[in-house]
């Protein structure tokens, strides 16, 4: 009881200014017409706002539902895309064959840190997910390819990993030559073996050949960084900065080659034309 009646003392005074500031704005508030409609006005602002933060709350929030959908959208108009590419008229030489399917994944690990780095993909078999399927980013910017499936997850080989090996062009130039990382940085890979004669400057555009089993022409993977001719002054060594933000993968796209398999069976049989398919056939473990 001495503990209560001393700590109403305490907080006597403050109970009473506050009780009095209440009244006092109350009495305020309705005294005019004005300061009704200032005071309004006033509660509505700091009520907007406070709205405004729960809605930005629950928005960031809902960002990975919202980048799964948005991926799985995008998986889908690519495949209306090549689709619609497939039923063109044989005059239109610049647009592929409907040889690519494509589906959404979500990354569950991911690595950028080591020599040998891969992202495991939350389908596999059951999804319809085959080895040597490509691997995109949202954005469609070259990630990787497919190396090893279970029945509900896949394992892809990144272009962060020195076993990585692609054919890559200057997308203005059309010069060819190899993509590989070196290690270290996680936004920087290799491009070599690109003719001395190439037209090549900072900023260009370099994408994937076609040439593959894995990619689709023209994919992009990167843009030159810097260059230097090689000590043989015979070819170009070109520093690419990657398009896809690799450290922060959480969706990809998975690309599938449905002619990889006769390719491969023609290519088996005539051995001849495979040289013109670059490394990308030859880092397979």
């Amino acid at each position: 009881m001495y503990k209560l009646i001393y700590f109403i003392r305490r907080t006597f005074v403050a109970v009473i200014f506050i009780v009095l500031e209440i009244a006092a704005i109350r009495y305020y508030a309705y005294s005019t017409p004005y300061t009704q409609a200032r005071l309004l006005t006033l509660s509505n602002g700091v009520v907007g706002a406070a709205d405004g933060l729960f809605n930005n709350i629950g928005e960031y929030f809902s960002l990975r539902r919202e980048n799964i959908r948005l991926t799985a959208r995008v998986a889908e108009l690519e495949n209306r895309l090549d689709a619609y590419r497939g039923i063109m008229p044989a005059e239109t030489d610049s647009l592929a064959p409907h040889t690519f399917e494509y589906m959404p994944a979500r990354v569950i690990s991911n690595s950028v840190n080591r020599a040998r780095n891969f992202i495991t993909l939350d389908k596999g078999f059951a999804d319809g997910v085959c080895i040597d399927m490509a691997v995109l980013s949202p954005e469609g910017f070259a990630v990787g390819y497919v190396v090893n499936c279970s029945e509900n997850y896949s394992v892809a080989m990144t272009l962060l990993n020195t076993d990585f090996k692609t054919g890559g062009k200057l997308a203005d130039d059309g010069n060819f030559g190899s993509i590989h990382w070196g290690g270290g940085n996680p936004h920087i890979v290799d491009f070599d073996e690109v003719p001395k004669y190439a037209e090549v400057k900072a900023g260009d555009m370099v994408t994937t050949t076609g040439f593959s089993y894995y990619f689709p022409a023209d994919v992009p993977i990167g843009v030159v960084e810097e260059y230097t001719l090689n000590p043989t002054r015979t070819t170009y060594d070109i520093r690419v900065r990657l398009s896809a933000d690799m450290p922060r993968l959480y969706n990809v796209i998975l690309v599938n080659n449905t002619a990889s398999g006769e390719l491969r069976t023609l290519d088996t049989e005539n051995p001849s034309p495979a040289a013109d398919r670059p490394a990308d056939t030859e880092m397979k473990e």
